[in-house]
């Protein structure tokens, strides 16, 4: 019976060893509702108008020359219209080159604002992956199944250490961005 008993105790250790916890987040929810991503997205739409300003008064410009050219080209000389050509690609050489900049370095700058965000994120979710004895935390997004009975979803608990009102959504943020892009 002193077998039977240790074996059973044995066995109930074991299985209490072996039980894994698992946890899942929606960490795009988390990083695009953080205060401090509403300031990073305000600092890029305004750099994203600016490029376009700049983009528009190089359109502008060569909308311009190209006006003039087929205007007046029948009455300049050889020279000029050469000259005025050799203008017209000039410019369209510098936008096409503007256009390929201007691209690189708003990716660049929209990684160097969400750098700190990701990592921002990242750091409260593993710290309350550790508080909570958690072996893995499943990204909600990147995951092609989770069994919710099993894993516990500590959104709502990250959301509260990021300081994201429960009010806020993603699908709140989207439409918002909707708006201020149709203005």
């Amino acid at each position: 019976m002193k077998k039977l008993v240790l074996i059973a105790a044995m066995a109930l250790v074991s299985s209490a060893a072996f039980a894994q916890k698992f946890a899942h987040v929606n960490f795009n929810e988390l990083i695009y509702l953080m205060p401090e991503a509403e300031q990073a997205n305000a600092t890029m739409v305004a750099a994203q108008n600016e490029a376009q300003e700049v983009y528009q008064s190089m359109m502008d410009e060569y909308q311009k020359k190209v006006t003039e050219y087929q205007q007046k080209s029948s009455t300049w000389t050889q020279a000029i219209r050469e000259s005025k050509e050799k203008e017209i690609n000039d410019v369209q050489q510098r936008i096409m080159e503007f256009e390929q900049s201007i691209q690189q370095e708003l990716s660049a700058k929209q990684n160097d604002l969400m750098a700190p965000i990701v990592q921002k994120a990242q750091e409260t979710v593993t710290r309350i992956a550790k508080q909570g004895g958690y072996i893995y935390v499943f990204d909600m997004g990147t995951a092609l199944y989770i069994d919710e009975t099993q894993s516990t979803n500590i959104t709502r608990e990250a959301r509260r250490a990021l300081n994201i009102s429960d009010d806020k959504s993603l699908e709140a943020l989207a439409a918002q961005q909707q708006a201020q892009a149709q203005q």
